[in-house]
């Protein structure tokens, strides 16, 4: 039984770890590229002499896989000591998301554009037709009066709150839909399932940031699950019949999020906006630490990086929508080099 417990335990040791390329690349030309994140990943095969699948000689192996530098959470060592009666720990070190996600420039996060891709074929229509009514619906029921006075820092971070958790439910049921799919046929996925679920951790990590700044009440929260419930059954029946229209509905989608935060950008600005002082409050260290900010940063330049990532998900998701989800390969996965 320890002989048994010894190797276990040596063969989780000699585990690597790795991360997945995601999100690179723009659909429209007026959006700026992308600075991505090195600090997660290498692309250096490893250099150890195992033999085999992962020893660095198979290029497309290498394009598809890239290895992380650092110890997986479970396995990682935090330093803190218990405390207390109740034996809770106290941690004297951060965590750092290692999902690979983007890190701007202030000339690009000023640069972003709202855009409008114009529908051609009919799934584009039902696509925009359907984030048209769900955008509609949402506004009435939310009494959302635009920027420009009307909108104040709790009405605002309700919609963001909720939104949010809108937002990350495409990219896991896509993801999740590709996986299932590729166990089934027993072939690979061409690089879509990283992105996907990439950008659903980067749409959770917005809702965690907002969270930071308000706790929602218990109708919120109800609100949510019913919310999430009739989202995730609707798009995951919807994405197996029709990835396209999917795809294209999640661009229409983003196109929408990035005109809502370009609005709340303008009450929370410098010049003409009526909140701020919201604006002009320190952003969390979540915040910080995830998109590499400044420690001066504040709460506006924070919506500035969420909206370029609303950016990057339109840009995305039209252009998944434009490929054959059955035969082309992500175009995205080749920009993380």
């Amino acid at each position: 039984m320890r002989r048994i417990s010894t190797l276990f335990v040596s063969s989780v040791k000699c585990q690597p770890s790795y991360l997945t390329p995601c999100l690179a690349g723009r659909w429209d030309a007026r959006v700026p590229p992308m600075v991505t994140s090195n600090n997660f990943f290498s692309t250096k095969a490893p250099s150890s002499g195992s033999k085999g699948e992962d020893d660095g000689n198979d290029a497309e192996f290498n394009e598809h896989f890239k290895l992380d530098k650092n110890r997986h959470p479970l396995m990682g060592q935090t330093q803190g000591r218990l405390k207390d009666q109740d034996h809770r720990l106290k941690a004297t070190t951060y965590w750092d998301n290692p999902t690979p996600h983007q890190i701007y420039s202030s000339e690009e996060l000023k640069s972003v554009e709202i855009v409008h891709k114009e529908p051609s074929a009919m799934y584009d229509k039902v696509a925009l037709f359907a984030v048209k009514l769900m955008r509609t619906g949402f506004d009435i029921v939310s009494r959302y009066k635009g920027p420009g006075g009307e909108m104040t820092k709790r009405a605002w971070l309700n919609r963001c709150l909720f939104l949010e958790t809108v937002a990350g439910v495409p990219g896991m049921v896509a993801g999740m839909a590709r996986h299932l799919k590729s166990l089934r046929s027993m072939k690979r996925d061409h690089g879509w399932i990283h992105t996907l679920l990439a950008e659903a951790e980067n749409e959770r990590m917005h809702l965690l940031i907002f969270m930071k700044m308000k706790d929602p009440g218990l109708f919120f929260r109800f609100m949510v699950i019913v919310g999430q419930g009739v989202f995730f059954n609707a798009f995951f029946l919807t994405y197996l019949i029709s990835p396209r229209t999917c795809h294209r509905f999640v661009g229409y989608l983003e196109e929408e999020a990035v005109k809502t935060y370009t609005g709340l950008l303008k009450d929370i600005g410098h010049d003409e906006g009526h909140l701020e002082s919201w604006g002009s409050e320190p952003a969390h260290s979540i915040a910080i630490r995830y998109y590499k900010l400044p420690a001066d940063a504040k709460v506006r330049d924070v919506i500035g990086c969420i909206r370029a990532d609303e950016a990057t998900h339109r840009d995305v998701n039209h252009t998944f929508a434009e490929l054959d989800p059955d035969m082309d390969n992500n175009p995205f996965i080749h920009k993380h080099k």
